[in-house]
């Protein structure tokens, strides 16, 4: 290993060791996982669905700055991954800025350049100590192609008396004029496996020590799916 190696990862091992202030964000936001729903009983004694989320430890992996990049920027990390599954250009720039080989990569944009984030540093739950809502952001269930009866909730026809049409989804042109189907006509087609944001969730208890946050509602994804997490414009 070279010096300039050596004296990177001692500088990363020191910045491990140091809080960045995540206010320099402009909207906080870090990634975790999707545990599952739960419910929680509050001090009324009033029964309320949550869902459960890990979120973080995130490791500062890449710093981009407005002079060489052209915007200000953080990259962060997520979810620990076997060495041997990374290819060997991530393997090297994980171990130079001194974080262990991450699965998933998100960057956040800065409000300027006066921030004191350092690679290697591990941002943990406890930024969103205060906040009352978040806006959670992961991948909607796949349920492959369906027809219109599951993918809107179309009425099915009736089944008796030779009827031809239990589950099609009925006429979907006009006439010779204009002679075609219009974008947008909700048909069969692929359902789920989307982008979703849900916003404003309530926050119902945060864990900093055990990264965990307690979500009123539900989130996109199965359980174990990658959710991205951001404070609320709300607040």
């Amino acid at each position: 290993m070279s010096a300039e190696a050596k004296s990177a990862e001692a500088e990363a091992e020191a910045a491990a060791d140091e809080t960045p202030d995540c206010s320099a964000m402009e909207r906080k936001k870090l990634l975790g996982r999707k545990l599952g729903m739960t419910h929680v009983f509050d001090e009324n004694g009033d029964w309320l669905p949550v869902t459960l989320l890990e979120v973080g430890p995130c490791y500062v992996v890449e710093v981009r700055d407005g002079k060489r990049d052209g915007y200000d920027a953080v990259q962060i990390g997520f979810g620990r991954r076997r060495e041997k599954n990374t290819t060997k250009p991530m393997r090297i720039l994980f171990r130079k800025r001194g974080v262990p080989p991450l699965r998933h990569l998100r960057e956040v944009r800065l409000k300027g350049a006066e921030h004191d984030f350092k690679p290697g540093q591990v941002i943990s739950a406890a930024i969103f100590e205060g906040a009352k809502f978040l806006d959670v952001t992961g991948t909607s269930k796949g349920r492959g192609f369906t027809g219109t009866i599951k993918r809107y909730g179309f009425r099915r026809g009736p089944e008796s008396h030779g009827s031809q049409n239990v589950r099609r989804s009925g006429a979907i042109g006009a006439c010779m004029t204009p002679g075609r189907v219009f974008k947008g006509k909700r048909m069969a087609g692929r359902h789920g496996g989307r982008r979703v944001t849900v916003k404003n969730l309530k926050v119902v208890e945060i864990r900093p020590e055990e990264n965990l946050i307690a979500v009123r509602g539900a989130v996109p994804g199965p359980n174990g799916g990658l959710v991205e997490v951001r404070e609320s414009v709300r607040g």
